[in-house]
């Protein structure tokens, strides 16, 4: 079987509280990001401790999480971007390298 070739890429996974969804997706269109999804956090536990979003009356304290894959080159733009947003409110930020078949969409 003959190998597929890959390429590499950053994935950025944010998580952030719900309210400022809007506010962080507005930036990466403006940033011209290619793609990315956001997801629903229903669960976890970190520094404040365990918390579910069932137990929540309202998108205050809801978590999201933004998932992009991006072209290295544009990771320190949207970096600076989201620590802006992330200044003043809850967010973890993490990265790594992914590997892709379409290169071109990234």
């Amino acid at each position: 079987m003959s190998e597929i070739e890959t390429f590499t890429k950053k994935r950025l996974s944010i998580i952030i509280e719900a309210p400022f969804l809007r506010r962080l997706l507005d930036i990466l269109d403006d940033l011209d990001v290619p793609g990315y999804t956001a997801i629903p956090a229903l669960a976890g536990s970190g520094a404040s401790g365990p918390w579910r979003s069932d137990s929540l009356s309202s998108d205050a304290g809801r978590m999201v999480q933004v998932v992009i894959v991006l072209d290295e080159s544009k990771v320190p733009d949207v970096l600076k971007a989201v620590r802006g947003v992330l200044q003043r409110q809850m967010g973890i930020v993490s990265m790594m390298d992914v590997e892709v078949l379409r290169p071109e969409l990234f």
